[in-house]
């Protein structure tokens, strides 16, 4: 990590001297960093977490739209202090970003439609004949190109695409995470989860900032901390119904353990 040139203001000094955070999430994140489409307004653990940090840094939240294929480029090229939207800690991300200790897990689901009668275990997804979508960007498309032996890997790039190849029947299935397959379950009547009867993938969350300076970064560490300490953590994983994926403040310095 390089350090910060003599006299230059660290990460965490520009913030407070600007009396801003400029926080970057993915709108489309279901229990994470989501926008109502009716409301306008932004919900979500990690937009409650922002919004706490804020205060505690005495600073005003900034919320900046990105999106997984862009997280490299907006954090290198400063479009945000941090990206705060459950960033799936990665070989391929951490060789180029920063991240703080992580505080979810999740494994990979698959979502198909209810009158799929050809996939209704895991074993059904990997056969010929088969297109299972992912996003492009996210932890799924490297994972499921690796997984994938038989079947067709559909990588889409629009928001909602993937969902409407299942649901028109162009794909068998998408691949996901829990709080995106609660979102699926929550607001459509056609989806269906396909879980695995192990452990395939697990993913830990964690947020994400430019390397070099660590000031910011363990900054927002002991932010994590004292708010898990607290039970503000839990609390925000509760009303998100994302506790199940809660990772227990002793596991968090130990790395997810992946199968699949």
């Amino acid at each position: 990590m390089a350090a910060t040139p003599t006299g230059s203001p660290n990460q965490l000094q520009r913030v407070l001297a600007a009396t801003e955070l400029r926080v970057c999430i993915w709108p489309d994140y279901y229990g994470i960093t989501y926008r109502n489409p009716r409301t306008r307004q932004l919900n979500g653990i990690d937009i409650d977490i922002a919004n706490e940090l804020g205060k505690e840094l005495g600073v005003r939240v900034r919320f900046i739209d990105s999106a997984f294929p862009l997280l490299v480029d907006n954090l290198l090229g400063d479009k945000c202090d941090i990206a705060m939207h459950a960033v799936g800690v990665t070989p391929a991300r951490t060789a180029v970003l920063a991240f703080t200790q992580p505080y979810l897990r999740s494994d990979i689901v698959a979502i198909t439609t209810a009158n799929n009668t050809a996939i209704t275990t895991w074993a059904d997804l990997d056969k010929p004949t088969r297109v299972i979508a992912v996003q492009a960007g996210t932890v799924m498309e490297p994972v499921m190109q690796r997984a994938l032996k038989q079947a067709t890997l559909l990588v889409v790039k629009p928001p909602m695409q993937r969902e409407n190849e299942v649901e028109s029947g162009r794909a068998d299935a998408f691949m996901t995470d829990y709080p995106y397959s609660q979102r699926m379950l929550d607001m459509t009547t056609w989806a269906r989860v396909v879980a695995s009867p192990q452990v395939f993938h697990l993913t830990d969350y964690a947020y994400a900032l430019a390397p070099g300076d660590r000031s910011l970064l363990d900054r927002v560490d002991r932010f994590m901390a004292t708010i898990n300490s607290d039970g503000r953590l839990r609390k925000f994983a509760v009303k998100y119904r994302l506790d199940p994926i809660l990772i227990p403040a002793a596991d968090r310095r130990k790395p997810a353990q992946t199968g699949g």
